[in-house]
Order: structure tokens, then C-alpha cells, then sequence
């Protein structure tokens, strides 16, 4: 009797929400990811699909994308350019982008990623994409502002279409 045996590979992908939940456009991030999960529940169901929402991760970035193939970024970014505005940048491009840009995340972003790569890049994503969303507004208890929320849509569909590629 002979047996075939099919190789079936899955792309962990990792989606993370970043932001400080209590600081108006900050959250932004976490908004997003929250609304593609309800969005795209299908997507979200997948074996291969790991979802997160978080606070000012800092260097505990490392360990939520360890061990992904794909990791899928969103937070919010102050450039100057027009709140709303979303970027989508792979992480090559990050570090260039940021660095006129604050963070209101303390260690930023760019910076832990290329940690990461100097200190583990075995275990770190093959391919990290950030959708970066330009705030206006992190006043402590204050909502999303409104072109920021405008922007959400956007935003999601965007982690849908990395996604979608990332699988392909």
C-alpha cells in the first residue's frame, strides 16, 4: 500500500494592535485592529491567524512577533503630514519614516525591530509590514478624533490585503 503524504505549510502571521488605550488618537491602532477582526471574522478564524491588542509593548514587542513568518504592525504616527493620513511601510522603510516622526510608545518601534534582528533574527518575522496612521490629537480620555476615525476603513482594509498576499 502506498501512501502519499501532502506537505501543508501555513504562514503564522501575527496582527498587532499598538497603542495607549486611555490617550485619545493613540489608540488608533487598536481601534483598527479591533474593527478588521469584526470586519473580516472569517480571516480571524483561521488556524494561522494570531491576533493581539496592546499597550506601549516596548521591547515585549520582540516576544509577540517571535516564531512568525508574517507580522502585521498598526499604530499611530506623528510625522506633521495630515491626521488621517496611513502609511503602509514594510520594515526596511520604518526606520527611514521615523525618523522625523515621534512615537508616544517611549522605545519605538523601528528601534526595537532592529534590536530584534541583532539580537535574535532567526526567530523574528521573515516579512513585518507597520500601517502606520498620523494622529492629531493624544489628550488623556479623549475619543478618536474625527479624521482619524475617517481613516479607520482604510486601515483595514489594508491588513486584509497584506494578509491576503502574505497567504497567497
Amino acid at each position: 500500500m502506498l501512501f502519499v503524504l501532502w506537505e501543508v505549510s501555513f504562514v503564522m502571521i501575527r496582527i498587532i494592535g499598538i497603542g495607549q488605550s486611555l490617550r485619545g488618537d493613540d489608540r488608533v491602532g487598536q481601534a483598527a485592529v479591533r474593527l478588521w477582526e469584526k470586519t473580516y471574522p472569517e480571516t480571524v478564524q483561521q488556524p494561522n491567524i494570531f491576533v493581539d491588542v496592546v499597550e506601549n509593548p516596548g521591547i515585549g514587542l520582540l516576544n509577540l512577533i517571535e516564531g512568525a513568518d508574517s507580522a502585521i504592525l498598526v499604530d499611530a504616527v506623528q510625522s506633521g503630514a495630515a491626521p488621517g493620513s496611513i502609511y503602509q511601510l514594510r520594515e526596511k522603510e520604518l526606520a527611514a519614516f521615523l525618523a522625523g516622526a515621534d512615537s508616544a510608545h517611549g522605545w519605538g518601534v523601528a528601534e526595537t525591530l532592529a534590536l530584534g534582528r541583532k539580537i535574535d533574527s532567526e526567530n523574528m518575522p521573515k516579512k513585518i509590514d507597520l500601517i502606520g496612521i498620523e494622529i492629531a490629537q493624544v489628550k488623556l480620555g479623549e475619543n478618536l478624533s474625527v479624521e482619524v476615525e475617517a481613516s479607520l476603513s482604510e486601515a483595514v482594509r489594508l491588513i486584509e490585503e497584506i494578509i491576503e498576499a502574505s497567504i497567497s
